[in-house]
């Protein structure tokens, strides 16, 4: 499990998969091993390149806060590293607010790009949820700030179903093989909060799909839909009654699509 020095701090990635070559950017909270059940399917086509963001997994967490405009320039560096001139780019979430900063900073090093509920600025009730989870990581027990994660990102669809339900549960009483800190927290919902890119996203040029559940809660539609909007040319497929986690309630549609797509895009 290869790490490096970018940006100023140790950088941990895996690779998975031949071919073309695929950057993975995860959420917050999350580590690139959490992109799991749609490498099993990429990793066929594609390259695979799944960072650990700063502040999770086996990356540095410095203190403070982070910016979404430091983080697209960790994995500039990786890219770098790797020799690689031009990627396909798929991020999800805080994944997707970093994948808009890296097309902006490095519009070299895109060919094309998928966001995944992603948003290029926060309103009041985003920034409420944000400060709100990093409440909710010092106070509660990782079993019930587990909880309140899924609470967010999984759909009224997923919850009503018996055996769904059941292995929520199972998953929130799983200890994670490397819990984040408050502080990598901490700094992730802050890059999350200041994220502010909507005036320039008519710079954006690579071909962009913008793809989400129109039941999410966590990231509502009208930030994806500003963003495919605003990017000229961008596409949007928006899943019915599906959330925030769309990609785990529907992996049958959502990774066969995106293969499709990217490898419809030079």
């Amino acid at each position: 499990m290869p790490t490096i020095e970018s940006n100023g701090i140790n950088l941990h990635y895996q690779e998975r998969g031949s071919g073309e070559p695929l950057l993975l950017i995860m959420g917050i909270t999350a580590d690139g091993s959490v992109w799991e059940p749609h490498v099993s399917a990429w990793e066929k086509s594609f390259r695979c390149i799944l960072p650990d963001n700063r502040g999770v997994g086996l990356t540095d967490k410095p203190s403070g806060d982070y910016t979404t405009a430091e983080m697209a320039d960790d994995h500039a560096g990786l890219l770098d590293h790797l020799g690689l001139e031009k990627v396909r780019v798929v991020g999800v979430s805080m994944g997707g607010a970093i994948a808009l900063q890296l097309a902006l900073r490095h519009p070299d090093k895109v060919s094309s790009m998928v966001l995944m509920c992603p948003w290029a600025r926060c309103d009041a009730m985003a920034k409420g949820i944000f400060e709100h989870m990093v409440d909710c990581k010092a106070r509660f027990t990782p079993e019930e700030f587990s909880l309140y994660i899924q609470l967010l990102i999984f759909s009224k669809s997923t919850w009503d179903d018996d055996e769904k339900r059941a292995d929520l549960e199972k998953d929130r009483k799983q200890d994670p093989a490397f819990p984040q800190p408050l502080h990598g927290l901490a700094g992730q919902a802050a890059a999350c909060i200041n994220q502010n890119v909507y005036d320039d996203l008519g710079k954006i040029k690579v071909p962009t799909l913008v793809i989400g559940g129109d039941a999410d809660i966590f990231t509502p539609p009208w930030m994806g839909k500003e963003i495919a909007e605003a990017i000229p040319n961008a596409e949007i497929y928006l899943y019915e009654n599906l959330g925030h986690a769309f990609h785990f309630e529907n992996p049958e549609d959502f990774n066969p699509r995106i293969e499709k797509w990217l490898k419809a895009r030079p």
